[in-house]
């Protein structure tokens, strides 16, 4: 979905095009060419418009705050009171992102962050990294504080806490040490964990190879049999951005009258740059928004875009992820590698226009891109493999063409207002550098008349994100911090362009798995042997890698899912979603195979929680057969499949059932997030004895049923029962998405944890095997998952 402008813009846009003159309209619609385009929206755009988004991005300011500092310092201190140390820490780290530069404010929460942060490590005691990575932490910020002005009366409290930490910090050392020494047993098995790494860093696998026809425009196919498992490819992004507000911190737990759900965004809990993520993050010194992972992180981003975009941070919120995105590409590229991009288009307009329109014109696939030429780099550094990724220009309505190319120049307007132009955008050629752009207030200072290329360049990269955006999706714990058992969904934190990973076509059920890393805690789990410092300058940055789910034979195309999936939606949302975001009609085997089983009327999806279109799930409430879509032309319900039985129900009956059985699931869940695991599991056994009446086992309402009933016995202690309810839920997993899929993978995880915790050593050890090939398959071999399997695994044997 694309991250468009903030509504009230987006209500301005339509309004100004609404009342453009008519002949105005139908020849900014008649336009081709993105220059011609954006010259255009220049013309168009005034000061009225810039007054407007002024008035808007008041209400997003980023500016820094001594007072709002010292709010946030005070729910440090409060978390800090209650123990939750996690929570303090964000909230200290909120309060020095907002605190001026040398202020007092500064250095007190830097000193807060300290303490915070030292006493963390007490909660870390099976994993000796982390002490040692909190404990450096927290002497940096004794240091910071200190040189911030941190009142003298009170310093002598800095100097125990970096005494303290000094001290862990010689024992985590010798706890490396003696790890590493030749005579001492690994817990792990060699063999498990670094059997399946292989020597690929980033690019495509040597299996593999660019393809290109006019049908599917480039595309990756198999050269060699590809197995189960292996590395296809890792990208790493060209830019990336995060989305505000996607992620929260449970609270410890404790009374129901604390406070249990602190809620902050990704933009406080991970760098800006690559997205790694952090509980002390180093703030811009201009702004109290961007924040970043190290000093080194902080200083690049400001060379590559952000001290342009510093000025720009309220307006650049208000006009979306993806305006922020494309200008962020832009002004990384710079001008020469623009110009440079542009050439070969002119030398070359006449071979490739014709591909570019019968890749347009067809409803197969995608329009990845114009560049026919399988040898371009495919790197995450490579501007050229992003210039080339089609914009689909005529494709996009003229409504959209015309809010991405006011929004677009208008971010120019205010890009030139703010200052001479960026370093990598100085024209060589000096004639060129006196050429002004007129402007009402007396010129634009340095911005030559030739400068209008990084305009066109931030539209036509805008264009190119609708089809060729990447969510990047991680997983986030949704239990409480102190929960037993791990409860996590996917969420998406950002939004990049990979120029690999833009080269493969959509599946609805692809052959390929799609996971992403960054530099987190949990990649420093996978090598003890590193120090802090080596970690951060290893494993910074987030990968994309592509795996294979099954074996892939060659000559065949390797394909991933761009969200809608066969076992989550039917064929015809699928297809209608499809070919609104990427402008095709998918054709893959699965949509193929379906639309023959489900007929020419299609079949309506009625899971009610995004099950199979395979199977509806449903039984018959008088024989307990299954149900079935009736096949009669007047049919517009379900029949019993035994002959014998014939009962039938309508449409409406049965999502009237499942939407009742919805909300007593949801009014059971709501409960357990109040601490009320008792009163849940009442209306859950109810809930199930109805649900029974009318879905079968393999119904994915049925397995969140008893995913719910398993996280209410858990809660309570009682572990034999959440397993035994959480077994019948990965029957539902199993069937929804498969026997080989890392849901159901994730799911059998949870298990594992159910069974060790109720001592179940037998079931425990039956388990893990199954869950170790799917999280290597699709996650692979170095996940933080396997290395807590490996520890239970490696508890119960001993």
């Amino acid at each position: 979905m694309m991250d468009l402008p903030c509504p009230q813009w987006q209500d301005h846009v339509a309004q100004k095009w609404t009342g453009l003159d008519p002949e105005l309209k139908d020849h900014f619609t008649s336009l081709l060419e993105i220059d011609d385009v954006f010259k255009c929206s220049l013309t168009l755009t005034t000061q009225d418009d810039l007054d407007f988004v002024q008035s808007i991005s008041a209400g997003y300011s980023v500016q820094k705050d001594a007072e709002e500092a010292a709010k946030c310092r005070e729910r440090g201190n409060s978390s800090f009171k209650t123990r939750d140390y996690t929570a303090a820490a964000l909230h200290y780290s909120q309060g020095i992102c907002f605190a001026p530069q040398s202020s007092e404010q500064l250095s007190l929460c830097y000193a807060n962050r300290s303490a915070a942060l030292y006493h963390l490590q007490h909660y870390q005691v099976r994993r000796r990294h982390l002490q040692q990575l909190n404990n450096e932490e927290s002497l940096d910020d004794i240091d910071k504080a200190l040189k911030n002005g941190y009142p003298s009366h009170l310093s002598h409290k800095l100097e125990d806490r970096r005494t303290q930490c000094l001290k862990h910090l010689f024992v985590c050392q010798k706890v490396k040490e003696d790890h590493h020494k030749p005579a001492s047993k690994n817990h792990r098995s060699p063999d498990r964990v670094k059997k399946s790494v292989g020597p690929l860093m980033f690019g495509i696998c040597p299996q593999a190879a660019v393809g290109f026809n006019l049908e599917k425009g480039r595309h990756l196919v198999a050269a060699e049999r590809i197995t189960a498992g292996e590395v296809i490819l890792n990208d790493r992004p060209y830019s990336c951005v995060l989305i505000p507000g996607m992620e929260e911190v449970k609270g410890k737990g404790g009374r129901q009258d604390t406070e249990r759900a602190l809620l902050f965004g990704v933009e406080h809990m991970r760098c800006h740059r690559c997205l790694t993520e952090t509980l002390c993050p180093v703030p811009c010194e201009g702004c109290s928004y961007s924040r970043y992972c190290s000093t080194s992180c902080q200083r690049d981003a400001w060379e590559e875009h952000h001290c342009w975009e510093c000025p720009l941070g309220a307006d650049l919120m208000v006009m979306g992820v993806m305006s922020q995105l494309a200008l962020r590409v832009t002004l990384k590229a710079g001008l020469k590698n623009i110009q440079m991009a542009r050439d070969p288009i002119r030398d070359k307009n006449a071979k490739l226009e014709p591909s570019c329109r019968n890749r347009e014109s067809s409803d197969s696939y995608p329009c990845h891109s114009n560049q026919p030429d399988p040898s371009t780099s495919y790197s995450g550094d490579s501007y050229l493999s992003v210039f080339h990724l089609l914009h689909c220009l005529n494709r996009h309505s003229p409504g959209l063409r015309f809010l991405c190319a006011v929004t677009v120049a208008t971010l120019y307007l205010k890009l030139s207002k703010a200052g001479p132009p960026p370093a990598s955008w100085v024209l060589s050629r000096p004639s060129e550098a006196n050429s002004q752009l007129p402007d009402e207030e007396g010129g634009i200072a340095d911005w030559s008349s030739e400068l209008w290329l990084l305009g066109s360049a931030v539209l036509r990269h805008i264009l190119q994100l609708k089809c060729n955006a990447q969510a990047i999706l991680m997983l986030q714990n949704t239990g409480a911090a102190n929960s037993p058992v791990q409860s996590s969904r996917e969420i998406r934190i950002a939004t990049a362009i990979f120029p690999t990973l833009s080269i493969l076509n959509h599946s609805c059920c692809p052959n390929t798995s799609l996971v992403f890393s960054t530099g987190t805690s949990s990649d420093l789990s996978a090598d003890l042997s590193k120090s802090v410092a080596e970690y951060t300058s290893t494993a910074r940055g987030v990968t994309a890698t592509v795996r294979a789910a099954k074996v892939i034979t060659p000559g065949q195309e390797i394909q991933h899912c761009y969200g809608p999936h066969s076992s989550r939606m039917a064929t015809q949302e699928r297809q209608r979603l499809l070919q609104e975001q990427y402008y095709f009609l998918c054709q893959c085997e699965a949509c193929t195979l379906q639309e023959k089983e489900e007929g020419a009327k299609g079949r309506q999806h009625l899971s009610g929680a995004g099950g199979s279109p395979q199977e509806s799930g449903l039984l018959c409430g008088k024989c307990k057969g299954s149900l079935k879509k009736s096949s009669e032309e007047r049919g517009t319900g379900f029949v019993c499949s035994q002959s014998s039985c014939g009962h039938r129900m309508s449409s409406s009956e049965v999502r009237h059932r499942l939407q009742e059985l919805r909300v007593d699931l949801d009014k059971a869940v709501d409960l357990m997030e109040r601490e009320r695991p008792d009163e849940a599991l009442r209306l859950l056994r109810r809930t199930q004895c109805q649900s029974g009446l009318i879905l079968a086992e393999t119904h994915s309402l049925q397995g969140e049923l008893a995913d719910a009933m398993a996280r209410a016995y858990a809660t309570m202690g009682d572990w034999n029962n959440a397993a035994s309810h959480l077994e019948r839920s990965a029957v539902a997993i199993g069937s929804q998405y498969g026997e080989d899929s890392i849901e159901l993978g994730r799911q059998l995880f949870k298990l594992t944890q159910l069974h060790f915790n109720g001592g179940a050593r037998g079931p425990t050890l039956s388990v893990i095997p199954k869950v170790r090939q799917l999280l290597c398959l699709h996650c692979g071999p170095r996940c933080h998952e396997l290395q807590e399997l490996q520890a239970m695994e490696d508890c119960l044997r001993e």
